[in-house]
């Protein structure tokens, strides 16, 4: 496929420019690129001590809570950094698009390493969280839902950020709607709270957000998730990656003839 060429011809222009625009963000301060990974860590940190030391949640499914809610959180910070930012990375990077030739559909690829050293940071904390709690981590189920995380993301964003262009509107109903969801998937709340409604709990399950916050807490209470949560919905999280990059690689590849012009 023509975007997966891109991607392995352009990996190492990639990595590059992403590393660079992480520095960026941060090239008027003192520190630098610290200050990247400090507010995540004390954010985490703080979650972290007030629920389990002060407010003494106590256990949530079985296992202390701070280790049910860290990686859950931890992931939703994953996912909403990468989709918001990859979204926006076209206009962000408009120069590219309308002066120089430039392989666009690399473009969100380019924002997403950028937000990864943040949010890669953010799971290893999780970790070594969940570690200090005596839960350790299932590394290969580990790795599994993170490349579930980022095949969801870039299928995704490979959608978003082309109507992103398009309509610059879109941005601020993605910002609104990422909110919902945040509230509409179990990271502050647990899916036992529905259990009582049948077809709710499934409609639930079939959230990617969920699929992917419930595997990541998984890799430190339930090595059979795949099992447990049941396969019909790892099923039903490949499908909707499948058609979202099949719709959004067919949106991006008509649009970006006219982004030059939009932008």
């Amino acid at each position: 496929m023509e975007f997966i060429r891109e991607i392995v011809k352009n990996r190492k222009l990639i990595f590059q420019l992403g590393k660079n625009d992480f520095k960026n963000k941060f090239a008027n301060t003192s520190l630098g690129a610290i200050w990247g990974f400090v507010q995540p860590f004390i954010f985490i940190l703080t979650y972290a001590i007030v629920f389990q030391f002060i407010i003494k949640t106590g256990y949530t499914s079985d296992v202390p809570y701070v280790v049910w809610f860290i990686p859950g959180i931890a992931m939703w910070m994953f996912t909403n950094e990468s989709i918001l930012s990859a979204s926006g990375s076209i206009r962000a990077y408009s120069y590219l698009v309308k002066k120089v030739i430039f392989p666009v559909d690399i473009i969100p690829l380019i924002t997403l390493v950028s937000s990864s050293f943040v949010n890669l940071f953010l799971i290893v904390i999780s970790i070594i969280i969940c570690v200090f709690m005596g839960y350790l981590p299932n590394i290969l189920l580990l790795l599994y839902i993170l490349i579930s995380a980022y095949c969801f993301i870039i299928s995704f964003t490979r959608l978003t950020s082309a109507i992103s262009t398009l309509v610059p509107d879109f941005l601020q109903l993605l910002n609104v709607l990422m909110q919902l969801l945040f509230w509409f998937s179990p990271i502050i709340w647990n899916l036992g709270m529905i259990s009582d409604y049948e077809i709710l709990g499934k409609i639930m399950k079939c959230n990617p957000i969920t699929y992917l916050i419930e595997g990541i807490r998984a890799c430190y209470t339930d090595s059979s998730f795949l099992v447990h949560f049941g396969w019909g919905y790892t099923i039903v999280f490949w499908v909707i990656v499948l058609i979202l990059f099949l719709w959004g690689n067919n949106i991006f590849k008509r649009a970006k003839k006219d982004f030059p012009d939009v932008l």
